[in-house]
C-alpha cells in the first residue's frame, strides 16, 4: 500500500505517465505512479519503435517503457501496479482509491495519463499476431510494410487516413468496409479513391486473420451473398476508432462525448489541480513522443500550481491536511 499523501499522483503509465513522473520527481515533488495492471500502456504491445528520438537503431516497445520507468524511479518516483477503481476530485486534497482498498490515497495534484486503446474486431488472430503484422497505428508501423500488401478495416476518416499513410510505403492497400457507403468525409474518401495504390473491398467483413508467426492473409465474407474468400496480405490494420480509458473519471472532469478529457488551459482539466496528458486528451496525433511532451507539460504545470499555493515539495502527513481543512471550515 502506498503512503497516504503525495504532491503529485499520476494515474497511468506509458510515455505520458512516466515522463510526468520523471519531471515531477526531479522537481523534488513527492510523486506516485499508479501504473495499472497494464503497465507501460500500448507500447507494451509494440515490437520495433523507430520513430522515437534518441533511439537511433530503434527499440522494442517494452524495452523503451522499461527505460522510461527506470529513469523516473531514479529520481524517487514511486511505482505501484494497482488499478484505481474510483476517485473524488470534489475537494483538495484529491482522493483516489486503489482497487480493493478502503482507505484513499490523498494528492495535492493529479495527472491523468491512462491513455486510449484502439478498437478491435475481437478476432483471436488480432491478439495472436499483435505486433507481428497486426497494428492499430499506421503512422507507427507503415514503414515496416515497404513494397507489401496490407488490409485496413474501417470506413471513417481514420481508415482513409491510415490507408493514405500506408500507401506511401506499401505496394497495395485494401480498405475493407462492411457497407457500400462510407462514413468518411467526402474529401478524405476522394483522396483515397484517387490513390492508385488503394483498392476498396465493400459490403465485406473480416472473419479471420491468417498466419501463425506473422500475418499471411485474411478471410472475409460478403455480407449480402454470404460468399467467403481468402486473400494474401502481409499486414492488418484496425482503423475503427479508439476508446479513451477514462471511465473512472466520468463526472469528475469534463469530457467530450467520446470520453476524451478536455484540456481547458494548457494541460489542466476543468478541475484546477487535475491535469490530463497523452492519449486521454489527444484525438489527433496519438504518438509516443507527443504523449511524452504532454506528460512534461502536465508535470511542470502541476509544480507551478503547487508553488503558487506554497506547497511544492512539502507533502505533509494527510492528518495535517485534514486538520488544516477543519480549521479553515471553522473560520468561515
Amino acid at each position: 500500500m502506498p503512503d497516504r499523501g503525495y504532491d503529485v499522483v499520476i494515474v497511468g503509465s506509458g510515455p505520458a505517465g512516466y515522463t510526468a513522473a520523471l519531471y515531477a520527481a526531479r522537481a523534488s515533488l513527492k510523486t506516485l505512479v499508479f501504473q495499472g495492471f497494464e503497465s507501460g500502456g500500448q507500447l507494451m504491445l509494440t515490437s520495433d519503435v523507430e520513430n522515437y528520438p534518441g533511439y537511433r537503431d530503434g527499440v522494442m516497445g517494452p524495452d523503451m517503457m522499461e527505460d522510461f520507468e527506470a529513469q523516473a524511479a531514479r529520481f524517487g518516483a514511486e511505482m505501484h501496479l494497482d488499478n484505481i477503481e474510483r476517485v473524488d476530485f470534489s475537494e483538495r486534497p484529491f482522493r483516489l482509491w486503489p482497487e480493493g482498498e478502503d482507505e484513499p490515497v490523498l494528492a495535492r495534484s493529479i495527472i491523468i495519463a491512462t491513455g486510449a486503446k484502439a478498437k478491435w474486431l475481437g478476432l483471436e488472430g488480432e491478439q495472436r499476431l499483435m505486433g507481428k503484422g497486426v497494428s492499430g497505428c499506421a503512422t507507427c508501423d507503415a514503414f515496416f510494410f515497404k513494397s507489401k500488401k496490407v488490409a485496413v478495416v474501417g470506413g471513417g476518416d481514420t481508415a482513409m487516413e491510415e490507408a493514405g499513410v500506408l500507401a506511401k510505403f506499401a505496394d497495395e492497400v485494401v480498405p475493407i468496409h462492411r457497407r457500400e457507403e462510407f462514413r468518411a468525409s467526402k474529401i478524405m474518401l476522394e483522396r483515397a479513391r484517387n490513390n492508385p495504390k488503394i483498392t476498396f473491398l465493400t459490403d465485406t467483413v473480416v472473419e479471420d486473420i491468417l498466419g501463425e508467426n506473422s500475418v499471411e492473409g485474411v478471410k472475409v465474407k460478403n455480407v449480402n451473398t454470404g460468399e467467403e474468400q481468402t486473400f494474401a496480405v502481409d499486414g492488418f490494420f484496425a482503423a475503427i476508432g479508439h476508446v479513451p480509458a477514462t471511465g473512472i473519471f466520468e463526472g469528475q472532469v469534463e469530457m467530450d462525448e467520446s470520453g476524451y478529457v478536455f484540456q481547458m488551459e494548457h494541460t489542466m482539466t476543468s478541475v484546477p489541480g487535475v491535469f490530463a496528458a497523452g492519449d486521454v486528451s489527444d484525438t489527433r496525433y496519438r504518438q509516443a513522443v507527443t504523449a511524452a511532451g504532454d506528460g512534461c507539460r502536465a508535470a511542470i504545470a502541476a509544480e507551478r500550481g503547487l508553488e503558487e499555493q506554497g506547497e511544492a515539495g512539502d507533502a505533509e502527513d494527510p492528518a495535517v491536511w485534514t486538520a488544516e481543512k477543519e480549521r479553515d471550515a471553522a473560520n468561515l
